[in-house]
C-alpha cells in the first residue's frame, strides 16, 4: 500500500478555523511578546513564522530582540505587564540549566509554551487541570502538543479504548530527550498508554505508564538497548534531531511504520516513503495552531 504523506498544513487547519472564529468576537485581542535572545537560525525564522501565523489569525504579537544578559529582566517586566497576554522565549538562550532558570521565571498565567515548573509538574504527575473543579486546563508545551495532535488527526490515537488509555498497545520510538520537546513528548505519549523508547546520543530509556501508581503516570527505566534493538519493534518513530546530518536509517524501520519528524531539518531518508504507511515531514503548523490556541486560552483564563 503507498505511503500518504500527511501535511502539517491539513492538521492546523482543524484549529485555525476555529481560533479565527473566536478571536473575531473579542473586543480586546490576546497579545504574545516573544524574547529572541540568541543568533539561532532556526529560533529566528520560528519568531518570523509565529508573527506571520498569529497576525492572520487577529492576534497581536510583538517581538523583542534583545541581549540575553537583559533577558531576565524583561520577562519580570513582561509580567507585570497587564497589556501582555502571553510570554515567549525562544529557545536554547544558554543551552544549559540557566534556560531552566528562565522558564520558571516567566508567570504561569502566561507562559504559552507550558514550560514554567507548575505545568512541569502537572504534565509528569499526569493532572491534566490547575483547579479541582476542572474547569482549568494545564498549559502543555507547543511542539509536543502538535505531535499529540498529529498522532490523533491520523488515526494512531484509538478512542475506542478508555480516554487516557488510548494508546494501550502502541510502541513510540522519540529520537530526542530535550526538556523542552523530547522528554516531555515521551511522558505524554506515555501517560496516554504507550511504551515509549526515548533516545538520546547518551543512552535509551523507557516511559511507560506504572497502572499501579495511584495517580496513574508514567515511570522511567533506563536500558542499555541501542537503536538498532529498538526502532525494528515501533508501530510509530518520531525524530526531532537539529541537524541535517542526522539521518533515521530506513532499514532499521519496519513495514507500515508511522514517521513523524518535528525537527527543522529532515530526520528521515527519502526512501522512508517505501516503508512507511503514513510519513509527516514537518508538524511547524501545527506548533504555531498550538501556540496560538495557548495563547488564547491564558487570554480566557485572565480574563
Amino acid at each position: 500500500m503507498p505511503c500518504k504523506v500527511v501535511l502539517a498544513a491539513e492538521v492546523a487547519s482543524n484549529y485555525t478555523t476555529e481560533i479565527k472564529s473566536e478571536v473575531s468576537q473579542k473586543t480586546n485581542k490576546p497579545k504574545l511578546v516573544g524574547f529572541l535572545a540568541n543568533d539561532d537560525p532556526y529560533a529566528e525564522k520560528y519568531a518570523h513564522s509565529s508573527s506571520k501565523h498569529l497576525a492572520e489569525a487577529g492576534l497581536a504579537f510583538e517581538l523583542r530582540q534583545i541581549p540575553r544578559e537583559e533577558l531576565e529582566v524583561a520577562i519580570k517586566d513582561a509580567n507585570g505587564d497587564d497589556s501582555v497576554s502571553g510570554i515567549l522565549v525562544y529557545y536554547p538562550v544558554y543551552g544549559d540549566k540557566r534556560d531552566q532558570e528562565l522558564q520558571d521565571m516567566v508567570d504561569p498565567t502566561k507562559d504559552v509554551e507550558g514550560l514554567n515548573v507548575v505545568y512541569n509538574g502537572k504534565l509528569y504527575s499526569n493532572d491534566r487541570y490547575m483547579d479541582e473543579s476542572k474547569t482549568r486546563k494545564a498549559i502543555l508545551p507547543c511542539t509536543p502538543l502538535a505531535v499529540v495532535k498529529v498522532l490523533d488527526h491520523i488515526g494512531v490515537y484509538d478512542h475506542s479504548l478508555p480516554y487516557g488509555d488510548h494508546l494501550r498497545g502502541k510502541s513510540i520510538a522519540v529520537v530526542n530527550r530535550s526538556e523542552v520537546v523530547g522528554r516531555p513528548l515521551a511522558a505524554l505519549l506515555a501517560n496516554d498508554g504507550a511504551k515509549v523508547y526515548s533516545i538520546d546520543i547518551n543512552d535509551i530509556q523507557v516511559f511507560a505508564r506504572d497502572q499501579s501508581a495511584s495517580i496513574n503516570s508514567h515511570t522511567i527505566s533506563k536500558t542499555d538497548l541501542k537503536s538498532e534493538d529498538v526502532i525494528p519493534l515501533c508501530d510509530v518513530v518520531i525524530t526531532g534531531v537539529p541537524t541535517a546530518a542526522y539521518k533515521m536509517p530506513t532499514s532499521l524501520l519496519k513495514q507500515g511504520v508511522v514517521a513523524v519528524n518535528f525537527a527543522s531539518v529532515r530526520n528521515f531518508e527519502p526512501e522512508v516513503k517505501e516503508v512507511a504507511s503514513i510519513y509527516v515531514p514537518s508538524v511547524g503548523k501545527v506548533t504555531v495552531s498550538m501556540l496560538q490556541r495557548n495563547l488564547l486560552r491564558l487570554f480566557n483564563y485572565q480574563n
